[in-house]
């Protein structure tokens, strides 16, 4: 069982999305079969067999094993990840796009960079299980409260000019070129996607608020994600 999975199948995202369904896939973290699914989501069998088999056919929940009960064969599922995350893929044709913005300071890019983040990273994760590797990955989540926007601005500036510095010291952009060669050879290490956002923390919901939520302190987030359009994976 995956952590997190990616669903970039449309159709599977629709059956995903049922209420009754995703009560389904929150149960069978553990696995169960439909007798005892039954009990717990307050429904006849037959409408929970009818909404696993809707899940089994997309890839959701997978048997792990069948007991023999008298005439009856027991079918005992799990769901295939404990959380599910919707890729952009799943809208493909209305997916946003980052190199329709491409400003470093519109709130419309950070949101279709990190659409991006999650449908690569959907991919990665994808590939890593089914070659029984594990995927090299870095994340840094933090909040920082500025006294002013003047503070912001510097801040951004000055963490610009440290990735800068970093990339350009570490960054591999190919080989020096020998002696009389014509061309550099191609770079030797393995591209890597490189995200860093900025954006106000969301204020925690209040009785009164209901379910409004209001902005608060800038939120900053480093993430590292490897190119998807590499075929090997590393091993830690």
């Amino acid at each position: 069982m995956l952590d997190i999975e990616v669903i970039e199948d449309p159709a599977a995202a629709e059956a995903s999305l049922d209420p009754i369904r995703t009560r389904i896939l929150r149960e069978l973290v553990e696995p169960g079969s439909a007798t005892q699914l039954a009990a717990k989501v307050g429904l006849p069998r037959q409408k929970v067999n009818y909404h696993l088999k809707a899940l089994e056919r997309h890839g959701l929940v997978g048997l792990v094993e069948e007991r023999r009960r008298g005439n009856v064969t027991e079918r005992i599922l799990q769901a295939t990840a404990a959380s599910y995350l919707i890729s952009p893929a799943a809208l493909a044709s209305v997916a946003p796009d980052p190199h329709r913005f491409s400003d470093r300071f519109s709130a419309f890019w950070l949101l279709a960079l990190a659409a991006r983040m999650v449908q690569e990273m959907g991919q990665l994760i994808a590939g890593a299980a089914a070659a029984r590797q594990k995927l090299a990955t870095f994340a840094i989540d933090g909040e920082i409260t500025f006294r002013s926007a003047a503070d912001r601005a510097a801040f951004a500036e000055e963490l610009g000019v440290a990735v800068t510095r970093l990339v350009d010291k570490y960054h591999d952009g190919g080989r020096d070129v020998p002696p009389g060669a014509s061309a550099a050879a191609p770079p030797m290490g393995r591209k890597h996607r490189l995200l860093i956002a900025l954006h106000p923390a969301l204020k925690a919901s209040s009785p009164k608020a209901g379910a409004r939520r209001t902005a608060r302190t800038p939120q900053t987030t480093a993430l590292a994600a490897e190119n998807p359009q590499a075929k090997e994976q590393d091993n830690d």
